[in-house]
């Protein structure tokens, strides 16, 4: 018998995600998702002549459950579009989304893992709330096992975490396209969050491709709050040779920011240009609004769920320990213009 065509084999096709065809042939609403890479996703489906019905067949036995596993929820807000990007991706095949708020406790993870297997779940998502490093429990290997916002230094389950590089690159090139050269960049916390060094290294990249030198002395460490931002946009803005524009590890930062040249008496962007990331709720509330980055929790929650819909037994070995970067979008408002001579 002929094998189906899977979401997997379009995303291949198309050269865009699983999360990707997902929003595409399901015709989501306000997805970000381009006229051009729509085409490509519809020509590669009709090419392979899938098809997405209402309901989703699942291996034999199964029952329509996937349980996500996430280790807090409260400490940023990050942890709604994971829960409801997985929640709504599979509530168009008729799948229920249960979840399970661990922080990291083997007792409450075994406990989950139980009534799963229990009820012959389709699979489990593992999730942690900030992008790192995992040691999946072996508890985990009773069910097929997707990793959302994590990966393993030696892959055994397929993972999609953020593009935080070329999130890094991207909002420093749109810094450098509006004609700054004397760029600052409020780090993160190297021990605590491996997307601040991801981010900075995007970057040193965008200001190496363009040809400009970085001032050290204008790179500093250590923060993700708006008392950090604050504190440490004051020192640098404080100089005689103030920064034109800074890039901010987070909203938050640049908040501490917008406070910082307030006090100072300068003007954003006429005298300042501010790009952030993660685009927290806030930020298009700012005065000015805030241009700043996306995290694609949704569209990497969509993708996880797609996998395990899509079934993991037919994947080769490749396929089954790939770990994915999904690109995060700019959103350009009104804190960027160009430097004043």
């Amino acid at each position: 018998m002929e094998k189906r065509a899977t979401m997997h084999d379009v995303a291949d096709l198309a050269g865009v995600s699983q999360a990707t065809v997902s929003l595409v042939l399901n015709g989501v609403p306000n997805a970000r998702v381009s006229k051009a890479t729509r085409r490509r996703v519809q020509d590669a489906a009709d090419k392979l002549g899938y098809r997405r019905g209402k309901t989703h067949p699942v291996p034999a036995g199964r029952q329509r459950v996937i349980g996500l596993f996430i280790d807090e929820v409260s400490t940023t807000p990050f942890a709604a579009p994971l829960i409801e990007g997985a929640r709504d991706e599979a509530a168009l095949q008729d799948v229920t989304v249960a979840t399970f708020c661990t922080g990291n406790n083997p007792a409450l993870e075994q406990a989950g893992l139980d009534m799963l297997v229990a009820q012959k779940a389709i699979g489990a998502i593992y999730t942690t709330l900030m992008t790192r490093e995992v040691i999946v429990p072996e508890a985990f290997s009773a069910l097929p096992l997707v990793l959302l916002n994590c990966y393993e230094k030696r892959l055994h389950h397929p993972s999609a975490v953020p593009g935080d590089i070329v999130g890094g690159y991207i909002a420093t090139e749109a810094l450098i396209k509006a004609g700054h050269t004397r760029i600052a960049h409020l780090a993160g916390e190297y021990q605590t969050a491996e997307a601040a060094v991801d981010r900075e290294k995007g970057f040193r990249q965008a200001m190496a491709k363009a040809g400009i030198s970085v001032d050290e002395s204008l790179v500093t460490l250590g923060g993700y709050s708006i008392r950090a931002g604050r504190e440490r946009a004051l020192e640098l803005l404080s100089r005689a040779d103030r920064p034109s524009a800074i890039f901010c590890f987070n909203d938050r930062m640049a908040i501490g920011c917008y406070e910082a040249a307030r006090i100072l008496g300068l003007k954003i962007p006429q005298d300042l240009s501010i790009v952030g990331f993660d685009n927290e709720d806030l930020s298009a509330n700012m005065d000015p609004p805030l241009s700043t980055m996306v995290l694609p929790h949704d569209e990497m929650a969509r993708w996880a769920v797609g996998q395990l819909l899509d079934g993991l037994d037919g994947l080769d070995a490749d396929e089954r320990m790939q770990k994915i970067k999904i690109e995060c979008e700019f959103v350009e408002r009104e804190s960027i213009a160009t430097p004043r001579s």
